[in-house]
């Protein structure tokens, strides 16, 4: 008796996409699954500044209004966790460009898109997670929701449209790099990034030049949203971006993700050629 061969399904364009941003997502998974330690890590340093800032330095800092500062501190420190997923994001795309991972993947009959869309996916759940133990930290330490629930969650997924959109950045970025050390070296630049905003402290109080700086920053954008969703006490100041955040913070996303996300896959597609 002949022995039938039965051919494997072949995938649409669609499917093969879906199929390898799912495998993708599964690979970082299991990571975070074999080093729990990651995630643990992940929430420490959000954790830490609530500590720092809430109750250390808080006692001397002022809120316009005479606003709770914990809470005025609360949406500049979820926009830390968003901003910060550029950091493991660019060190793990430098990591697997220095150890050849990416030549692999490359001679894989897998989708580029796939891959590191499934990656950075992997990333906003792991994410979402780490936001709402931050989320739980802050209602402990005195921070509350003044808004409605609708607010709220639209200030949450605004966050994590940040979050993926900084992905992207730290995966271009850490692509070009090619270098685990020189990524790692990268990431204090994320210093400024940070500090040079509304997150902490009002602009008001800053020189004019560097408030304008602080004002334009994206970063502000999506604190200063995420503080009016919350109904938390703010100070925006007259820049369009403080008075338009939301709007702000979305064309913010939408410029930087359409930048980043080509970039980063033809950058992928392309190493070593």
């Amino acid at each position: 008796m002949a022995t039938v061969h039965v051919a494997p399904p072949v995938l649409s364009a669609p499917g093969r996409l879906l199929s390898d941003t799912w495998s993708a997502m599964l690979r970082v998974l299991l990571a975070y699954r074999r080093s729990p330690g990651l995630l643990a890590a992940s929430l420490a340093v959000p954790v830490v500044m609530v500590v720092i800032f809430g109750y250390v330095f808080g006692s001397a800092i002022r809120v316009p209004g005479g606003g709770n500062y914990r809470e005025f501190l609360m949406p500049g420190l979820f926009a830390m966790v968003a901003v910060n997923g550029m950091m493991p994001t660019m060190i793990g795309a430098a990591r697997d460009v220095g150890r050849g991972v990416t030549d692999r993947l490359r001679s894989m009959p897998l989708s580029r898109t796939g891959l590191l869309l499934g990656q950075n996916l992997a990333d906003l759940l792991v994410s979402t997670i780490v936001l709402a133990l931050v989320a739980a930290v802050g209602l402990a330490a005195g921070w509350r929701i003044r808004g409605g629930f609708a607010d709220a969650a639209e200030a949450f997924a605004l966050l994590l449209l940040f979050r993926f959109v900084m992905t992207w950045v730290g995966t271009l970025v850490g692509l070009a790099v090619g270098r685990e050390e020189t990524a790692g070296q990268l990431a204090v630049g994320l210093f400024p990034l940070a500090m040079v905003t509304n997150a902490f402290v009002p602009t008001g109080g800053m020189p004019g030049w560097l408030r304008t700086i602080a004002d334009g920053n994206p970063v502000s954008a999506v604190v200063q949203a995420c503080r009016e969703l919350f109904g938390n006490p703010s100070a925006p100041g007259p820049a369009w971006p403080m008075q338009h955040a939301v709007p702000a913070t979305l064309l913010w996303c939408a410029v930087l993700l359409a930048l980043c996300g080509p970039l980063a896959v033809r950058r992928f597609a392309s190493h070593g050629r």
